[in-house]
């Protein structure tokens, strides 16, 4: 058995002793504190909301690699290819900045709030992008990167907070088919655009995707709701919660995170361009962003289930070292069809725990009814790298050119393998600390 899951378990049956000091008995006779159904239709229904939440939302992160090629040859030509990507990025920024006064209003009052208004912000931002003008840059700024990152920002977090009200031994899995809702729209949502943009126009297209989009984001404000008691306290002082900087593996697990995060969406925002400069065929280059999305879904659910038996972040750490091999070793030498696609396949299908697990592991070593804020302030950090990652990336990418391709491709691998480290410096940690608690018993 993990360590992680002992530790989890450890700190579960301490928390439940502190909180409610009785035996585990039967569901009925347990205090709302204690029992975590753990399953069940009304679980697996918030599963389902949480997951249509994340189509509409991720899912359009992970599918930006498409708007990114549109903007760069049709809407915003006139700009660079790291401004474009600036727009990009920052809607990730919010996702995550946000998070700590998302996470502390969920808290405070759960989902009721938070699903409606996210939901009709997004749809409305993608309303506006729809209307934006050529070169008219500011437009799609204030649309698709502020207003629809706003608007994100408050579907995401309580999305995957709310699986821990109805989820303990398996929310790891939980969180996995969540999460999985964002790979899913990466892949769907990339082919809708392409099939309906040559037909029907960008504008026309992008409202397509609106109205599909809020049919998904109408189950989930019918789905989405927390089980547990609402602190009803919203206190700046409260907003963030700072107490995990004092484990020193939620420090690493931050850093570490944020280094991950920092290039994580460099693949999804310029496999399609650097295919492009290799000669891959339109037909295969434009698909390239749904197949990288489509491995996703299997490795935001699998990743789930190993982590239930081997440990959340030890199954985080394998993967991002995986994704760190296979930019420099697979990526960095590709040249042809067969190895373009070939990375995109293997980098899919091990770069979703990279988000998945995140969560996760957050939720092992943090208090219950602090989850909420606890995230938050992890996201907020790697905001941060979100924000300037994937630019960054797009000023090295000065020329579509091999030799900018390769500096680009080792940043990425490079970055990912520092924070593959880190993570491991933090199962250290957790491993030393497990052992002491072990000795005092």
């Amino acid at each position: 058995m993990a360590a992680e899951e002992k530790c989890a378990r450890a700190s579960a049956k301490s928390s439940e002793v502190l909180t409610v000091g009785t035996p585990t008995g039967s569901p009925a006779s347990l205090p709302e504190l204690e029992y975590v159904p753990d399953g069940g239709k009304e679980a697996w229904t918030v599963v389902v909301g949480s997951c249509l939440a994340l189509v509409a939302s991720a899912g359009m992160i992970n599918a930006y690699g498409t708007f990114q090629d549109y903007y760069e040859k049709s809407l915003l030509w006139n700009s660079s290819a790291s401004s474009i990507s600036f727009i990009g990025s920052l809607q990730t920024f919010l996702l995550y900045f946000l998070g700590p006064l998302v996470g502390r209003i969920f808290d405070a009052y759960g989902s009721t709030v938070l699903i409606p208004l996210g939901s009709a912000i997004c749809v409305l931002a993608l309303m506006m992008v729809s209307l934006a003008q050529e070169n008219q840059v500011y437009q799609v700024f204030l649309s698709h990167g502020v207003l629809f990152g706003i608007g994100i920002s408050l579907l995401f977090n309580p999305s995957i907070a709310v699986l821990g009200h109805w989820f303990r031994h398996r929310r790891a899995l939980a969180i996995g088919l969540t999460t999985g809702g964002s790979a899913l729209g990466g892949v769907l949502l990339p082919i809708i655009l392409g099939r309906l943009m040559p037909t029907l126009g960008f504008g026309w297209a992008v409202r397509v995707v609106a109205f599909i989009l809020a049919g998904c984001l109408v189950v989930a404000c019918l789905t989405i709701r927390t089980r547990l008691p609402l602190s009803r306290d919203i206190s700046s002082r409260s907003a963030i919660d700072l107490g995990g900087f004092k484990d020193p593996r939620y420090v690493l697990a931050t850093i570490g995170s944020f280094l991950i995060l920092f290039v994580f969406f460099v693949p999804y925002t310029y496999i399609e361009i650097y295919a492009q400069t290799r000669g891959v065929p339109p037909q295969i280059a434009t698909y390239l962003i749904s197949i990288l999305n489509a491995m996703n879904i299997p490795s935001r659910i699998l990743p789930g289930i190993l982590a239930d038996r081997y440990g959340a972040l030890n199954v985080y750490i394998v993967a991002a070292a995986v994704c760190s091999a296979l930019s420099l070793g697979l990526w960095l030498p590709s040249r042809n069809v067969a190895s373009i696609v070939a990375f995109t396949v293997l980098y899919g299908l091990f770069s979703g725990a990279l988000v998945s697990l995140i969560p996760t592991y957050i939720a092992i070593i943090s208090p219950r009814e602090k989850y909420g804020a606890r995230l938050g302030s992890v996201y907020m950090i790697i905001a941060i790298g979100t924000l300037v990652g994937t630019p960054t990336g797009g000023a090295l990418l000065k020329v579509a050119d091999e030799e900018h391709f390769a500096q680009l491709i080792i940043f990425c691998g490079v970055l990912t393998g520092a924070g593959a480290a880190v993570l491991g410096l933090a199962a250290i940690v957790g491993n030393w600390k497990r052992r002491q608690h072990l000795g005092q018993i």
